[in-house]
């Protein structure tokens, strides 16, 4: 029988632990801290992750800053945008959702964010500090999948653990960090992507298998070993007309027949979704302190 890994719950319990601090911080004086955030376009992914990080900041007691712009906004625009944010002292932290239009380019616009302000851990210095292991902004997703190791108390040390998906965004500063000498981490780390070969027989070798690929259903329970340990970072849009949006959100792994051989099991949604808005939230509260004399 496997354990469903609740990811709401435990970023309900994060937040509370973070509104605790900033209310502390208020009675001591100092600033409330401030997110803010920069939507492009009017995708519904990009609006309702938006939409779920503000109610975030209102509840733990941040203040924040939604910044909203339609697809025509043009690179030099944008970058204005940046500039700006970077430049306010009212500002502790801010994010610019992805995925932006084509005609900008993602990579300019993520270095162009101040690395002091980067709470979703992007720009190449908070990478490469990651990589060396200095103190940083830590990518959120790979940082909400740890948290949710070390809450539910998963062994680690010594684990095989194979990554599916080499993204920056979560696949390969997970695969660091989870290498790491210390807990979460001390795995041996094998990280694949859409040309690794014989991947079905590398994925029966996990004890901890994780998927961040974006193709809905991907890993079966032919795929997996017994009591593995499975987190399912997909969120993909599906069509399905039953329910009356026309849609339900699908992850990259076949929940309802390998969670009958997994020991522990991310569910989508409510798994690692939450966690990603739970680490952003720990962050900023980071940058912060980060200005405190």
């Amino acid at each position: 029988m496997s354990i469903r890994i609740d990811g709401k719950a435990t970023a309900a319990q994060i937040r509370a632990e973070i509104k605790e601090k900033v209310d502390l911080l208020k009675k001591d004086g100092f600033k409330t801290p401030h997110l803010a955030a920069v939507l492009i376009g009017s995708d519904g992914g990009s609006q309702s992750y938006v939409g779920g990080k503000m109610r975030a900041c209102t509840e733990v007691g941040f203040e924040s800053t939604l910044i909203e712009k339609d697809n025509s906004i043009t690179e030099t625009e944008l970058l204005e945008i940046v500039d700006q944010l970077n430049h306010n002292p009212e500002i502790d932290g801010y994010i610019v959702q992805l995925p932006l239009p084509k005609h900008i380019s993602e990579q300019k616009i993520l270095e162009a964010i101040s690395p002091d302000k980067d709470v979703d851990g992007f720009h190449p210095v908070n990478m490469g500090k990651m990589v060396a292991g200095i103190d940083c902004f830590k990518p959120a997703t790979p940082f909400g999948i740890l948290e949710l190791l070390r809450r539910y108390e998963i062994e680690t040390t010594g684990k095989h653990c194979v990554v599916i998906g080499r993204s920056h965004i979560v696949g390969t500063p997970l695969s660091i960090m989870l290498s790491r000498n210390s807990y979460p981490g001390n795995c041996t780390v094998t990280l694949t992507h859409s040309r690794t070969k014989n991947l079905e027989t590398l994925t029966k070798m996990a004890d901890i298998l994780i998927v961040a690929l974006g193709q809905p259903g991907f890993v079966t329970d032919d795929m997996v070993k017994e009591n593995a340990v499975i987190i399912d970072v997909g969120t993909t849009r599906v069509n399905d007309d039953s329910r009356e949006r026309g849609w339900r959100l699908s992850g990259d792994v076949d929940y309802k027949n390998v969670k009958n051989k997994a020991s522990y099991i991310t569910p989508v949604p409510g798994g690692v979704g939450p966690m990603t808005i739970a680490s952003l939230m720990i962050n900023t509260l980071q940058a912060a302190k980060g200005k405190r004399p």
